[in-house]
């Protein structure tokens, strides 16, 4: 990633602050009725640095710094989440004088998928199939964030079918294996059809073959839902 901080510009030159003597701290004796009190505090003019400037260039602050951009390279590990923060160290701003430079924080954003839907680990994919492919079984190529992969729809599915492809979903970020890609079947209903097609199932209506019969094995919406989240 490309970010702005800022860096000891080249051709600064420091010296000795001869307020603090380079000690970074000044001492003050006061007067009591307890008798004399010794306190130290920060240089006003150093900033406790210990040191001043003594040469910069005109394009430097008053500190002897100025902003760069540069190039960072960032370690992303496998299953992050939105807000996440990253630590690079040593990739912060510097400080005056050589001093320890600071840290890059990173934070984490996640770009939506146009076709998968994050959930935790887990990752969910809505696969859209015609009357034909619900009645007679089908192939079925699906996206998953390794590549695509090819399933096998059985002859006679219902809409609302999940299909569990597990070990497809995103590294856990405590390194417990990983989540599952869970397919939800829905069997695409055409909203406009021809005269043979029209036909075809006004014949149908009312054969017993076509008319819903849900055997126990079938679960409900709900149980899905339950079974999905257990």
């Amino acid at each position: 990633v490309k970010v702005k901080r800022k860096v000891q510009a080249a051709g600064t030159t420091y010296k000795t602050c001869s307020t603090c003597n380079g000690t970074g701290q000044v001492t003050r004796v006061t007067n009591t009725i307890l008798g004399r009190m010794q306190t130290a505090s920060p240089c006003n003019v150093c900033g406790g640095s210990g040191q001043m400037i003594d040469q910069k260039p005109a394009d430097a602050d008053a500190q002897g710094l100025k902003v760069q951009e540069e190039t960072v390279s960032i370690k992303i590990p496998p299953g992050v989440v939105e807000g996440m923060q990253l630590k690079v160290g040593g990739k912060g701003n510097e400080a005056p004088g050589n001093g320890i430079a600071g840290d890059l924080l990173v934070a984490i954003e996640e770009k939506e998928h146009e076709s998968l839907q994050r959930e935790g680990d887990n990752l969910h994919y809505d696969l859209y199939i015609s009357y034909p492919e619900a009645a007679l079984g089908a192939s079925k190529e699906i996206q998953t964030v390794s590549g695509k992969v090819r399933i096998k729809i059985e002859a006679g599915v219902q809409s609302g079918k999940i299909l569990r492809l597990r070990g497809k979903g995103i590294p856990s970020i405590n390194g417990y294996g990983k989540g599952d890609l869970l397919v939800h079947v829905n069997v695409w209903t055409p909203k406009t059809l021809s005269k043979e097609q029209k036909d075809f199932f006004e014949k149908m209506q009312g054969d017993e073959n076509f008319e819903p019969n849900p055997e126990k094995s079938d679960k409900s919406f709900f149980e899905k839902v339950k079974d999905m989240f257990s």
